[in-house]
């Protein structure tokens, strides 16, 4: 407990430098995009050169980019991500809204890949060359090349238009007046068709890394040697070959919390979901600098703690991994 309580301490100490990257960075970035989020009101509700100029004063937007960085940066010292001019609210009170809707469909999402390619991966590689592992191959290979817009139109069209079996779009039915498991079965028949467009894609990468790294185990020397002195194949695959070849699939879940995470932008925005993503491109489109740093800034503490739980588990399943770091 000990050691993992000081890796985790090295991790997050680590972790802040990357964030300050992180925020400094898009801040850049946005700055050298063309337009601000006057340019944006102006075009939709018009105005003046009176009416521009008082509302660059009033948003701020008059300072130097350098002053207006070290004012946010002062701010987010003392918890504080600044006021969306889209909402005319908290810019953390509107990403606290969104973010438990992104953080459900990524969490149910990852669990599917993550479970469900690993047990398929387990199949496939407990007999490598079989026609089970080469149908198993070959059918992920497919998913995998499926962009994943492409396959929510296509269960869209399918499962909520031809069959009507579930909900088109939305995180729930609007209006409803449905309180307890009665809502959560209808959070849950509206979540069917974006978890399975977002998990499916990663499963069949997670079903491949199974695989591949189960057909490298079985060449190692204690594979041959438990099968030399007739330990059954069933126990062999799942208390050793398959723990082994755990490890590379618990690091690449880590490394796709941030591709999971972007392609939520694109599922949010397929069905309609208020999550994160649909923000981020509402706040884009009213050029709403504040908003869009403060999702970007929330985004990678998530992708940080995600890493971090990573890190701990593959620490468990491997005592050697962060022994010297944690000992330092």
């Amino acid at each position: 407990m000990n050691r993992a309580f000081r890796l985790l301490r090295r991790r997050l100490v680590g972790s802040v430098p990357v964030l300050l990257v992180v925020v400094v960075g898009s801040f850049l970035l946005l700055e050298a995009a063309p337009g601000d989020a006057v340019d944006a009101y102006v075009v939709s509700v018009g105005g003046d050169a009176g009416m521009i100029e008082a509302l660059r004063q009033s948003w701020g937007l008059d300072a130097s980019p350098m002053t207006r960085l070290a004012a946010y940066l002062w701010a987010l010292l003392h918890l504080d991500l600044g006021h969306s001019v889209a909402f005319s609210r908290p810019v953390l009170s509107v990403v606290l809204e969104r973010l438990p809707n992104t953080l459900l469909l990524m969490g149910c999402a990852t669990a599917l890949s993550f479970f469900l390619g690993s047990a398929l991966g387990i199949v496939a590689g407990a007999r490598p060359g079989s026609f089970r592992d080469r149908f198993l191959s070959i059918g992920s290979l497919a998913l995998y090349a499926i962009p994943g817009f492409w396959l929510a139109l296509v269960l869209t069209i399918v499962f909520s238009v031809e069959l009507r079996w579930l909900p088109l779009s939305g995180m729930e039915t609007i209006a409803s007046g449905k309180t307890g498991p009665a809502r959560a079965l209808d959070i849950a028949r509206h979540l069917v068709l974006p978890v399975t467009s977002l998990g499916l894609i990663y499963l069949a990468l997670y079903l491949r890394i199974m695989r591949a790294g189960m057909a490298e185990v079985w060449r190692m020397d204690f594979a041959l040697a438990a099968r030399a002195r007739g330990i059954s194949r069933r126990r062999i695959v799942w208390r050793h070959v398959a723990r082994n070849a755990l490890l590379p699939l618990v690091t690449m879940l880590g490394l796709q919390s941030a591709a999971m995470l972007g392609g939520s932008v694109v599922i949010e925005s397929v069905f309609s979901i208020p999550g994160l993503g649909r923000l981020a491109q509402e706040a884009v489109g009213a050029r709403d600098t504040p908003l869009l740093i403060g999702i970007i800034l929330v985004s990678a503490v998530l992708v940080v703690a995600i890493n971090l739980l990573v890190d701990i588990a593959y620490a468990s399943l491997d005592p050697r991994v962060g022994a010297s770091e944690a000992g330092a």
